[in-house]
């Protein structure tokens, strides 16, 4: 087929360079002669041709990528036939696949990593959204440009989900690397077995390899069938839990606890990519450009400095104004922090005043074996703005592995609290509610933990009676115990305490 470089197809495209090439077609770095401009030609096999099943593969991945217009995926331009030989015209995107960059770099930052599965769940979501499944998710078919940012290519054996046939039964379609069990096994796939093959993609980005080997390609989709991945937090300690949480789900064997949807992935991504960045307080290369593009939802997680570019005039005036408000800007952050947030937005019952916290008084609890429920969040569910939140970890089978997880407030010195209200943006969980005196417990059940009630969040603002009966506590605990049904966290965007008036 490199024979044919340099020839013309039906007299306009011009085939410069062999890029690429598969078992029934190349690829060509092309020039459009009509239009002035570089594109890629899939170009089928002359033997492939007269095989009316592979030509129909070939002419339904035209047909099925001229539906779609995004950005992360490579669109296409034409399809014609020259000599009898179909062809497909691409744009043209200079730079390397994923697969080369893994190879080039090895394991590709955290933070990198769940960019680049952002925008290749996004591709996804758009294709299944016109019910396109891919079936050959893997880092050969994802390219990444110039700007860095990744495109999914080669919907070579993609089909309609309403479409019939044109497969054998119990054939496998796809690299068995990436492969899903559904799929290692013959049976009907949708789109959740492109989300397990991009859970393999992720995978091989934040490790560098593959999970599994064999000296077969079966031997290799019967372990994606039977076998569990090996765990990614060994492979590579700097992975969070939340990330693991998702790669988890990502690639769970299970239909029924799989993501059922890219849409449902692309949010828990979002928000991973929001607490790397946040933990780390920077981000580096792609994750940069895709953090511009989260909602605001999971861009309230980053730090205050990361949620906004300026202008360089704007940040020259803002220096200015810094400069020449230094003391007075000092002066109100000392006495916040000793007055602490204040009532913010926040009605108090009648009879009762809301307590003021000091800013950071917030601190996660995972007592039992636990690694943290994101201490970094924590100082956000009192920091009396209704847009931010702490969460809890996301467990994959959308129940608490443990007894139990929480978060509390340091009311220093210590105060008559009344009520509790939490702000919860999943209604359907349930919770314990606890206080301590002089130093936060090691342990729960505990000596040092009073029980003061609990019960089920119903509603987004939920207030429950403490039982201090007149006794003062400096801590102040919320014992999350069981999550909301169908969902893998719980989200508290505020805890507020409440005690008795002066004037009551």
């Amino acid at each position: 087929m490199s024979m044919l470089v340099g020839t013309r197809l039906n007299g306009r495209y011009r085939l410069d360079a062999q890029i690429g090439a598969g078992g029934m077609s190349t690829v060509y770095r092309s020039f459009d002669t009509t239009l002035e401009r570089l594109v890629a030609v899939k170009l089928m096999h002359r033997e492939f041709a007269s095989d009316s099943d592979q030509l129909e593969r070939f002419r339904r991945e035209a047909r099925a990528v001229a539906q779609l217009s995004h950005p992360h995926i490579v669109g296409v331009i034409d399809a014609g036939e020259d000599g009898g030989r179909p062809y497909i015209v691409f744009e043209y995107v200079p730079g390397e696949t994923l697969k080369d960059r893994i190879r080039r770099c090895g394991a590709l930052r955290v933070d990198e990593s769940v960019a680049y599965a952002i925008e290749i769940a996004r591709a996804l979501g758009a294709a299944h959204a016109r019910a396109i499944v891919h079936r050959d998710v893997k880092p050969q078919n994802v390219l990444i440009d110039e700007e860095g940012s990744a495109k999914v290519t080669d919907f070579g054996i993609a089909r309609s989900l309403e479409e019939e046939g044109l497969t054998v039964a119990g054939r496998v379609l796809g690299t068995t690397d990436y492969v899903s069990p559904e799929q290692a096994l013959g049976h009907d796939v949708n789109g959740q077995s492109d989300i397990y093959s991009l859970g393999i993609v992720l995978y091989e980005m934040l490790v560098g390899d593959v999970p599994f080997h064999g000296e077969t390609q079966v031997s290799v989709a019967m372990k994606h069938v039977r076998e569990e991945l090996p765990d990614v937090q060994t492979r590579r300690p700097g992975v969070s839990a939340s990330l693991a949480a998702v790669l988890d789900r990502m690639t769970d064997k299970d239909l029924g606890r799989r993501y059922a949807d890219a849409q449902t992935l692309v949010h828990d991504l979002e928000d991973v990519l929001a607490m790397e960045t946040a933990r780390r307080g920077r981000s580096t290369g792609e994750a940069t450009a895709v953090l511009r593009t989260l909602p605001e939802d999971a861009k309230r997680r980053l730090p205050l400095r990361l949620r906004h570019r300026f202008p360089a005039l704007a940040v020259a005036a803002v220096v200015l104004m810094i400069a020449g408000g230094a003391v007075l800007a000092f002066t109100q952050a000392e006495e916040r922090t000793t007055r602490g947030t204040g009532p913010g937005k926040i009605e108090a019952p009648v009879g009762l005043k809301v307590v003021s916290l000091k800013r950071g008084s917030a601190a996660d609890y995972d007592p039992l074996g636990g690694d943290g429920e994101h201490p970094e969040l924590a100082p956000l569910a009192v920091d009396r703005e209704p847009g931010t939140f702490w969460r809890t970890e996301t467990y994959s089978d959308e129940k608490l592995t443990k007894a139990g997880v929480g978060l509390y407030v340091d009311a220093e010195p210590g105060v008559v609290a009344r009520q509790l209200e939490v702000d919860s943006r999943k209604a359907g969980w349930k919770a314990e509610l606890y206080a301590a005196r002089g130093s936060v417990p090691a342990a729960l059940p505990s000596e040092g933990w009073h029980p003061l009630g609990g019960g089920t969040v119903r509603t987004r603002k939920q207030r429950f009676r403490l039982a201090t009966a007149g006794q003062q506590f400096r801590y102040y605990l919320v014992w999350i115990t069981e999550l909301p049904p169908g969902a893998g966290n719980v989200e508290i965007s505020e805890l507020s305490l409440f005690q008795r008036s002066r004037s009551s």
